[in-house]
């Protein structure tokens, strides 16, 4: 392919996308296919000669898009947002294109000053503390990780780094494996799997913290295990939640998808205590209409990251090394911040607050569809885009409900455990869901209900477990059925 050929299978690309994104809510939201479907359909080796680019873009069609979950569709509501937005996909193509890999500063100024700015400018967005604001001669600075689950793996490996530095400067005849084996962590009972996994990485044990009954972490419970744990030896050092510095511990606020949110004035209430953080991470891949991956990382001190990771082979010196690849776990990276500075440009901030509170609005709207019917519940407060509920009855009941959901593939949403119970998860996802699309979700969901409760009320019959009239209740009745 030539430059002229790219030029015209390029503009072909661009229509197809178009296309693809504008009409994607006529697709089934998710895929009808067992495990293995793939590999029947394309051939068992790579060709030996080149193929067309029409067979290629027909096969896409034929073999990749029966087997895709569309998450931008307005009817996907699972799992979290995948943001997206022309701007952020024009600056991807152009990163792409650029092709650099911004391991250091000389390896390409631009991707790795740009950075730097943009973390600052969201930074300031989220009226984050100045000591998390780079700027020009500030302690602090942000960078951009891949994922989330990067960035709480940074942060307690950093804050391992520095604990065992911290020991070391009293009991110097203690070795890292000796400290090792004493250093714990703590984090929600709640919090999402990856930081239990950064602690398995990062080799040091982690407990969970009880949370109240409002899935929150108490402080009288962390204080209580941690001075348990110092008794019997221990050395806390990390904690993933919303307090710790009294105990000299790394505080890390993993903020993946409620983040984006604090730009609006409203919800940046649920971000006070960030000051005494000492990092601080959020995707606008999740919400802020910045395609993956781009996860925002700050932290206080800089030197606290680079200098837990810091290793200077002849070819990477640079006497601007201190702004390269030293924040990371890979040494390569790409050029994200474009997409924000695309995103954040042709949008504006208002723009993007008015992106977020269209979509909280929308889940407010479904959780007053969820509270107009009796037979279901809501399972927490819903204050953005998630709302969790459930039919009222057993787990059963909405492990079958969810199934019919699934195999319906109208709609797709996926479940949690909250206290034992089994809850849908109904999220706002895509960038073009309207109210008409929540409408339409739940006419589906309750039709689905009253299809599985008429099986249930078959069931009763049979069953003679009581007698069906006019004063019959399906939620009692399945309720006593899956007892």
């Amino acid at each position: 392919m030539d430059a002229e050929e790219f030029r015209r299978r390029g503009k072909e690309m661009i229509d197809y996308v178009a296309e693809y994104l504008e009409n994607v809510e006529q697709r089934p939201v998710y895929p009808d296919l067992e495990p293995g479907y793939l590999r029947s359909l394309i051939p068992s080796e790579a060709p030996l000669e080149p193929e067309s680019y029409e067979d290629i873009m027909k096969d896409m069609e034929r073999v990749i898009m029966p087997g895709i979950t569309h998450w931008h569709s307005p009817y996907f509501f699972a799992y979290f947002p995948a943001a997206s937005s022309y701007p952020a996909m024009l600056a991807d193509m152009l990163s792409t294109a650029i092709g650099c890999i911004g391991f250091s500063w000389a390896a390409s100024p631009a991707c790795t000053e740009l950075e730097t700015v943009m973390l600052d400018w969201l930074g300031k967005m989220l009226q984050l503390p100045e000591s998390f604001i780079a700027g020009t001669d500030g302690q602090g600075g942000g960078v951009i990780q891949g994922t989330a689950s990067e960035a709480t793996l940074m942060s307690l490996l950093a804050a391992r780094c520095k604990a065992v530095r911290r020991v070391q400067t009293y009991t110097s005849d203690k070795s890292e494996v000796e400290i090792f084996s004493q250093l714990v962590a703590y984090t929600s009972e709640q919090a999402h799997s990856s930081v239990e996994r950064a602690a398995l990485i990062g080799g040091v044990m982690i407990r969970k913290v009880p949370t109240d009954s409002n899935y929150a972490v108490r402080g009288d419970s962390l204080k209580k295990m941690v001075e348990e744990d110092k008794a019997a030896g221990l050395i806390p050092f990390y904690v993933c939640a919303t307090l710790g510095n009294g105990e000299n511990m790394w505080m890390h606020i993993d903020a993946a998808y409620a983040g984006s949110a604090f730009i609006c004035p409203e919800f940046r209430p649920l971000l006070n205590g960030i000051e005494f953080a000492d990092s601080f991470n959020f995707n606008p891949h999740k919400w802020l209409l910045v395609n993956f991956d781009c996860s925002a990382m700050w932290v206080k001190k800089r030197t606290d990251i680079i200098g837990a990771f810091k290793m200077d082979p002849l070819y990477l010196k640079h006497e601007n090394q201190e702004s390269g690849g030293h924040w990371q776990i890979p040494l390569g990276r790409r050029f994200r911040s474009l997409k924000l500075w695309f995103v954040f440009r042709m949008y504006g901030l208002q723009g993007l607050q008015a992106h977020i509170r269209k979509q909280v609005a929308l889940a407010k709207e479904f959780e007053s569809l969820v509270r107009a019917d009796k037979r279901f519940e809501i399972c927490a407060e819903v204050v953005l885009g998630l709302v969790c509920f459930r039919l009222k009855g057993s787990n059963e009941l909405n492990q079958n409900l969810l199934k019919k959901i699934t195999n319906s593939r109208e709609i797709h949403l996926v479940p949690c455990q909250l206290s034992g119970r089994f809850v849908l998860r109904f999220v706002i996802c895509a960038r073009t869901t309207e109210s008409r699309h929540i409408q339409q979700a739940w006419q589906h969901i309750t039709q689905l209900t009253f299809e599985l409760l008429d099986v249930l009320r078959s069931a009763v019959k049979v069953l003679h477990f009581m007698h069906v009239n006019e004063l019959w209740n399906p939620c009692e009745s399945a309720m006593l059925i899956h007892k």
